[in-house]
């Protein structure tokens, strides 16, 4: 009996002891793994971050862009502003800010967990102290070492500061794009004054920017930008923080900034980048990081084709033509080399809009990709005659009969594709869709990279005579084909990524590439084109000849026109 208690009591201690060192490494492996250089909380009443700037450059070190060159921060009381400034941001941020001690447990803790478990990710809803906690005191990498800190130190600055002294660092810290840090100076940023002067829809409307400053911005996308004020405002209103009439007032209100007085070198391209850098590496990293960013871009190329673009504009103003865009790309490699999204980015408003990646009609252009499946499903030649005399059609999808007629009011009789497409007949164009069918028609888009066609009972036969919508940067891709032997190749507007220790983070890798564009593409070999051939190499073939033949095109353009460029295959 007495071994055998003996026996017991010698398990007790070894269990003990067992206890107490996994206590001891579990203790000195949360304090390696959270609480080592963990910042003291009490840091905020003194900050002095300095984010770095994130620079972006064309494919030759000029430079176009400096994300956060300043970061003025001019700071301001939270009882200087009228109380629905600061109420927009609880609104939108945070609804739970005045009862939660740092950390939410339901849009939170819970939330984490789920995104963690289900995706493998870390993006669950912060509060407006852990935003501060975030942007003040840690790094943006979605770490789980990174969140718990995050929650811990929330939860400290909550003990040791009031929510009005919170809210205060909070409305002073926070991004809200470009050089603009804190409420003051993006008020003067983006409505040229101070932030005890804005109204209410100028107030949502900033709320509505720090959760994603580029996709908002009103210098990229206006009715994203007031669709998300207008959201801000409806969350202000269920949380009673003002009345049905203020929201009516301010929803009908419009937006209105005042003009970017950055200097930039093309715009629509350098947001676009920075909105796929942004998804790529999020907001924080982009904008406080201080990346080093190669773009494909040519600045020479972009402004002369800036010029080019403002030229040819003049000269058909009297047609009431007032905008356009261009975009010039690489085929072999899918390289931007120059973006213009609008004829002029600093006249209105809606020069800020980026047409090239807008859904917009392809008119005829959209033809080519409809003749080449007839060519590569042997359905039609290039010497296929087709009937351009009156005729009317019924489709699914097409209400009621079309009756298409040519641009110039004439019937031309019989035709061969090959002039058919060369002087972009409409009529062979139509009879040619219904041949291949839209659905078929649909299906083979979306192999030729475009994806804005859906649902082909929303197409009928005018689909050939741009009846659909599409994106330009979409059509790039998908003319790609004919250049590349059938092979569409998606954009790329990036080259390089380097961190601020000049760590590469991406390289673009193509054995197509040629960093001179002034130099030829060597013999570009088509088998080293990344993605599916779309096309047989016989029916690009074919379609790039009907295209850069004069002959075929002289009906409409006569011989010698404009679309002849001596010594050039176009």
């Amino acid at each position: 009996m007495r071994q055998f208690l003996s026996s017991i009591k010698n398990k007790v201690i070894v269990l003990t002891i067992l206890v107490f060192i996994l206590l001891a490494l579990f203790v000195a492996g949360a304090y390696f793994f959270i609480f080592r250089d963990l910042p003291s909380a009490s840091s905020l009443r003194n900050l002095k971050a300095i984010p770095f700037s994130t620079h972006m450059y064309d494919r030759n070190g000029k430079l176009l862009y400096e994300i956060y060159r300043d970061q003025n921060r001019t700071p301001v009381k939270v009882k200087d502003l009228k109380p629905y400034i600061y109420q927009a941001a609880i609104a939108i941020e945070d609804k739970d800010f005045y009862r939660h001690q740092g950390v939410s447990l339901t849009s939170g803790i819970l939330r984490s967990l789920k995104e963690l478990i289900l995706r493998q990710t870390l993006q669950g809803g912060s509060t407006i102290t852990q935003q501060l906690v975030k942007n003040a005191l840690l790094t943006s990498e979605r770490t789980l070492q990174r969140k718990i800190k995050e929650m811990i130190l929330a939860i400290t600055v909550e003990k040791q500061f009031s929510k009005q002294e919170i809210l205060e660092m909070y409305m002073n810290q926070v991004p809200y794009g470009g050089s603009a840090y804190g409420i003051e100076e993006a008020s003067k940023a983006f409505f040229g004054k101070q932030a005890k002067d804005l109204s209410l829809p100028e107030a949502a409307l900033l709320a509505a920017l720090p959760q994603a400053p580029s996709r908002y911005s009103p210098y990229i996308n206006l009715e994203l930008t007031k669709k998300r004020r207008n959201e801000v405002i409806q969350k202000m209103k269920e949380q009673k923080y003002i009345t049905e009439q203020q929201k009516k007032i301010a929803i009908a209100s419009p937006v209105v900034v005042i003009p970017l007085r950055t200097t930039i070198h093309a715009p629509h391209f350098v947001f676009y980048v920075k909105s796929l850098l942004e998804k790529e590496y999020g907001v924080d990293l982009v904008e406080q990081g201080g990346l080093k960013v190669t773009t494909t871009l040519d600045l020479d190329i972009q402004e002369k084709t800036e010029q080019i673009l403002k030229d040819e504009i003049e000269k058909i103003q009297y047609l009431d033509v007032g905008n356009g865009a261009l975009l010039v790309t690489r085929p072999p490699t899918g390289e931007i080399l120059a973006m213009v999204g609008s004829v002029d980015y600093y006249a209105t408003a809606s020069g800020t809009f980026n047409v090239t990646t807008a859904l917009r009609q392809p008119g005829s252009s959209i033809k080519p990709l409809n003749y080449a499946m007839g060519i590569d499903r042997r359905l039609v030649t290039a010497a296929t005659v087709f009937l351009d005399i009156p005729t009317c059609f019924t489709a699914e999808g097409q209400p009621g009969s079309y009756c298409p007629v040519n641009y110039d009011g004439q019937f031309h009789g019989p035709s061969q594709l090959r002039f058919a497409l060369g002087n972009s007949f409409n009529i062979p164009a139509v009879k040619m869709l219904a041949v291949n069918g839209v659905k078929d028609f649909i299906a083979s888009a979306s192999a030729f990279t475009i994806t804005s066609f859906e649902d082909p009972k929303n197409y009928g036969l005018s689909l050939t005579l741009g009846g659909g919508e599409v994106r330009m940067t979409e059509m790039a891709q998908a003319f790609s084909m004919f250049a590349n032997q059938g092979v569409p190749r998606k954009l790329n507007q990036i080259l390089k990524v380097e961190d601020r220790f000049g760590k590469v983070l991406y390289t673009f890798k193509d054995t197509n590439f040629v960093p001179d564009v002034k130099k030829a593409v060597p013999a570009p070999s088509s088998l080293s084109i990344p993605g599916k051939r779309a096309l047989s190499r016989d029916a690009s073939y074919i379609i790039s000849h009907i295209l850069l033949d004069d002959n075929a095109r002289s009906g409409a353009f006569g011989a010698g026109s404009l679309l002849v460029i001596p010594g050039k295959a176009v």
